[in-house]
């Protein structure tokens, strides 16, 4: 576990000079990349598990019953998963791009469409489509960040750029529940226009992704000579490197028992991640709120887990460690989650939710620095799909699990618990694959900065 993935440059001379023009390179690709990308991911999340606040009204309006909407909540992943490495392959088929800008527009007309939803035979479909049409967009995006930015540096990038998601539940929460008091305007009801309203910026970003996106380092005209040069010099001998204690085709990233690991960790973690974001808005409206102060209330618990997904992604590049990175914030949500299932009271309830939403957060941002350290070229595109779409499966078990769970029960309780486990199990996984990969591993302990 104490394996050191180094810049490959000396501490002298033109190794210095090279070293330094890759840093520029990378605040320059920080500042500019990162932003957009952000808010394209936030859009993202946003349309995915919008439906939890569509369904404070939709549910009533169509008949859904808790295990009808949890199981439309998850066969989302159905056609996400299905499609998921083939989309991968085609990103690095025909470029980030392209690829990413084609993802934006599909998913954004097929998340519109969710307002034609009449019954649960279409909501199923539509939410079907919507993740055929999502696909690939996540574990795309990781993959281009590999593309611009050397492992050491990846916990931090991959924490700033996830946290567009709570800062976008932070804003996308209040919003949801006030275009839910639209109900009658022009004759559509109020989940109606959250749908369209909602759905419309990725189709506006994914044209200005045309525009804006470079697939690599060397086209990208807002960088000198020398900053291209020196940033592509140093992601190929770490690429090469990469390929020397990792998997970089496609047989190995999709067999080797590390990587179907994290994709096993990953899915835990998704448990918690969808199981909280597709019902945390009914949890909180068994107190009697209006869908608006719902919106505010469940926009707190975003807010504080941004901030500790950036702060926790710095501490792991500053540290080098990663496996306890992963692994406690885990337990903590588990603790909170399994306190959350008997709190009476709002204000304890919202706590117990702000230091789940916090440890999940907190936890995933540094997660995606462990696959990405260890596979490269169409190892990377395919094994991060891989470990992605294992993932994803927690968000198809998770609200489809919780939904029954509640609709059986008759209230949160027990699927509060069922959460708090599933986080457990991923901590102790987190762990495993910590003492498992001792002996060789190159992405979960010591990620040092030779030459600064």
């Amino acid at each position: 576990m104490a394996a050191r993935i180094t810049s490959g440059h000396d501490d002298s001379g033109g190794g210095m000079e090279q070293d330094h023009a890759a840093r520029r390179a990378i605040r320059k690709a920080s500042r500019r990349l990162l932003p957009f990308l952000g808010l394209c991911y936030a859009v993202n999340f946003l349309d995915r598990v919008n439906v939890g606040f569509a369904a404070l009204a939709m549910n009533e309006d169509l008949g859904f019953t808790p295990s009808m909407f949890g199981a439309g909540a998850g066969i989302f992943f159905v056609g996400y998963i299905l499609f998921e490495i083939p989309s991968n392959l085609a990103l690095q088929r025909f470029g980030a791009r392209i690829w990413i800008a084609r993802i934006m527009i599909s998913w954004g007309l097929v998340a519109i469409a969710m307002a034609l939803v009449s019954g649960e035979r279409s909501f199923y479909a539509m939410r079907f489509l919507l993740g055929i049409a999502e696909a690939g967009f996540f574990p795309g995006i990781i993959l281009y960040l590999t593309y611009w930015f050397p492992a050491r540096e990846r916990a931090r990038i991959v924490s700033l750029f996830m946290a567009a998601v709570p800062l976008a539940t932070v804003v996308g929460a209040p919003v949801s529940g006030a275009l839910l008091e639209l109900h009658g305007l022009g004759g559509l009801k109020g989940w109606q226009w959250l749908f369209i309203v909602e759905g419309l910026p990725a189709v506006l970003l994914g044209l200005a992704a045309l525009k804006f996106l470079d697939d690599r380092p060397d086209q990208a005209d807002w960088l000198d000579t020398e900053e291209r040069q020196a940033l592509a010099g140093t992601l190929a001998a770490e690429a090469k490197a990469t390929r020397e204690v990792g998997y970089h085709g496609l047989g190995q990233a999709l067999a080797r028992p590390r990587v179907l690991m994290l994709g096993l960790l990953y899915f835990c973690i998704v448990v918690g991640l969808y199981g909280i974001g597709f019902w945390m808005p009914q949890v909180i409206q068994t107190f009697d709120l209006t869908p608006l102060r719902i919106g505010f209330l469940t926009a707190i618990p975003y807010l504080f887990a941004a901030i500790a997904m950036v702060v926790w992604g710095a501490h792991s590049d500053r540290s080098g460690e990663r496996i306890f990175h992963v692994a406690l914030p885990l337990f903590l949500a588990a603790l909170a989650f399994a306190w959350s299932a008997f709190t009476g009271q709002l204000w304890l309830t919202m706590v117990a939710l702000t230091l789940a939403t916090l440890g999940i957060y907190a936890a995933i941002g540094t997660f995606w620095s462990l696959p990405t350290a260890i596979l490269t070229g169409t190892g990377a595109a395919a094994g991060l799909a891989l470990v992605n779409s294992m993932g994803n499966l927690g968000g198809l078990a998770g609200p489809s699990i919780v939904g029954i769970v509640r609709e059986a029960m008759g209230s949160f309780t027990a699927a509060l618990l069922f959460l708090a486990g599933a986080l457990v199990v991923g901590a102790l996984i987190a762990l495993l694959s910590g003492y498992a990969a001792r002996p060789h591993d190159t992405t979960s302990h010591v990620i040092t900065r030779e030459g600064g």
